[in-house]
């Protein structure tokens, strides 16, 4: 699971809205200037079920699950490349088949099976959005630092 903390913005029964800060993960990411997230902003508000009774002013662990994190990075860089390939090689197959050029069937059914691959990509983003699985989910509420005072 991965793990960020944040601090509740607004909270009610049902919702909280946590700000939370880029972390050095976002660095390193490749998807880093096509996510969600406004570039080169630092903070960012997350939109989560107040599962924990949370209140405004709390500091929070957020979770998200790895496992349907590995799934979307498959689904959006590792399948569209094999749909090309498939694409590719049926394209092969039927210009020998129909006495066309190969190398051109290839190219023009693989670039197909490739958009194609896009298309289902965003249609499973749909249905894939409303699954609490892929959305963060509040972990436990961080402890409150005592306040210290001075004594002179």
């Amino acid at each position: 699971m991965i793990t960020e903390t944040g601090i509740v913005t607004q909270a009610d029964n049902t919702t909280a809205w946590v700000r939370t800060t880029r972390s050095s993960a976002c660095k390193s990411c490749q998807s880093r200037d096509t996510c969600e997230t406004v570039k080169n902003q630092k903070q960012i508000h997350v939109k989560v079920p107040n599962t924990i009774g949370v209140q405004q002013g709390d500091e929070v662990v957020l979770g998200l699950e790895t496992r349907p994190l590995l799934f979307l990075t498959f689904l959006l860089y590792v399948f569209p490349v094999i749909m090309l390939m498939v694409g590719a090689g049926i394209g092969d197959t039927l210009g020998r088949r129909f006495n066309m050029d190969p190398s051109l069937c290839a190219m023009g059914i693989g670039f197909f099976s490739f958009a194609l691959a896009f298309l289902v990509i965003r249609l499973k983003n749909n249905s894939l959005s409303q699954q609490s699985q892929y959305r963060p989910f509040l972990v436990r509420k961080r402890p409150q630092a005592p306040l210290t005072t001075c004594h002179s």
